[in-house]
């Protein structure tokens, strides 16, 4: 039988055995441990409830449940995914919880841009809040201007929708504190430098760091990690109107910093750059950031890798091994200083984008580090998209480094 149907124990592939009055699956492992073991079988396997004979990893079960993810809001499914009975012998809290985050956070990315406005982030964030009893503030509008967020203020203000931070908070006041910071551009058009159609038509992703951010937020919560925990998330629709930012114009940033818009189209690090001011008032242990930023990361990366960023060497090693245990890689890239030149400008303190074609992701990345002081400090460039289908990972939007941080501050904290 095995024979008949070409079943090489190859990875992923799978055979049929009748047995009695049932059937028994088999499927071919290459013995890594990784998403990719189960990921693929949820949809390739027939319709149905599956138990497992041979022991797995949590990893693996992981694996499963994130290759079962559909988003099916506006269009339904052709075919309910193949369900597997979790064993005894697993962390069943840890694997379901690892991946509802998932599943939070590609629900945020997939859904558009006219059902996933700056106050559609601000009511999720609102619920997650309430079904964990974390506290939440959100600065709106000209609010953001009296608190000093110009910069924020000034990526949003031409949207009908208002932009806003969002600041939420949890865990025990006297806990090590973690701040995760999003970046929420709700949709991009590029502003005044307006995106060609083809560029923009994916720009729902553009909150994909704020969905990430998020997602990491929950999975945090659920788990009761013992730490203080703090999200920002500055969203804001970055469109064109009357009220338009434009190129030429000076912002005035939290950090007291004065920025020059060299290109309305890197708006990302606009709203990032206040969000990390404030996050750094509190002196964390550690501030993450998540970011669709640049072209130049994916260009150097690809989509299916985080270009990862960071000011400190013992946490960019440690994320690097948490990255290859969750299955969730990240590639870290030079911080390198010597190309702060390009950020210079003869009218204010910075370009908000350097006009050179070159080293795009780390001219970013420098922007920003600007504004963390000596904080320890770890950037994330991340795609937010799978562009293909592969075993626990299908087209759409998608967590990237969430695990890996988890990971980490799991293994440092819990």
């Amino acid at each position: 039988s095995l024979k008949r149907q070409g079943f090489t124990a190859a990875k992923g592939q799978v055979a049929w055995l009748k047995c009695d009055e049932t059937f028994k699956v088999l499927v071919g492992w290459d013995g890594n441990d990784d998403l990719a073991t189960l990921g693929g079988l949820p949809m390739t396997l027939v319709e149905g409830d599956y138990n497992l004979e041979t022991p797995v990893s949590d990893l693996q079960l992981i694996g499963w449940g994130m290759g079962s993810y559909q988003f099916n809001r506006y269009k339904k499914a052709s075919r309910s995914p193949a369900r597997l009975v979790i064993p005894t012998s697993a962390n069943a809290t840890r694997v379901t919880n690892s991946v509802r985050a998932v599943t939070l956070c590609r629900d945020l990315i997939n859904t558009p841009a006219q059902d996933m406005a700056p106050s559609h982030l601000e009511a999720e964030s609102r619920e997650m809040a309430a079904c964990f009893g974390a506290n939440i503030n959100v600065t709106v509008g000209d609010g953001l201007l009296e608190a000093g967020c110009g910069a924020i203020h000034a990526v949003g203000r031409a949207a009908e929708d208002a932009p806003r931070l969002i600041d939420l908070t949890w865990g025990d006041e006297n806990a090590p504190k973690v701040t995760i910071v999003g970046k929420g551009v709700t949709f991009d058009s590029g502003g005044l430098d307006i995106k060609p159609g083809s560029a923009m038509r994916m720009m729902k992703k553009d909150m994909g760091g704020a969905a990430n951010a998020i997602g990491l937020a929950y999975l945090i919560m659920a788990e009761n990690l013992p730490v203080r925990l703090r999200l920002l998330v500055p969203a804001a629709e970055n469109a064109i109107a009357g009220n338009s930012f434009r190129p030429g114009d000076i912002l005035h940033t939290h950090k007291g910093l004065t920025v020059e818009i060299d290109n309305t189209d890197a708006e990302g690090r606009l709203l990032l750059c206040d969000a990390l001011s404030i996050a750094t008032e509190d002196k964390p242990e550690a501030i993450f950031d998540f970011a669709t930023l640049t072209g130049s990361a994916r260009s150097a990366v690809g989509a299916e890798l985080s270009a990862m960023f960071c000011n400190n060497d013992a946490l960019a090693d440690a994320i690097s091994q948490s990255g290859r245990e969750a299955d969730d890689a990240v590639w870290r890239m030079p911080l390198h200083g010597d190309y702060n030149h390009m950020l210079n400008s003869k009218v204010a303190d910075m370009v908000n984008c350097a006009p050179s074609p070159y080293a795009g992701a780390i001219t970013a990345a420098l922007f920003l580090e600007r504004f963390v002081d000596d904080t320890p400090w770890m950037h994330f460039d991340i795609n937010a998209f799978n562009v293909r289908n592969r075993p626990g990972h299908p087209e759409g939007g998608e967590a990237m480094a969430l695990r890996a941080v988890f990971d980490y501050l799991n293994r440092r904290y819990a």
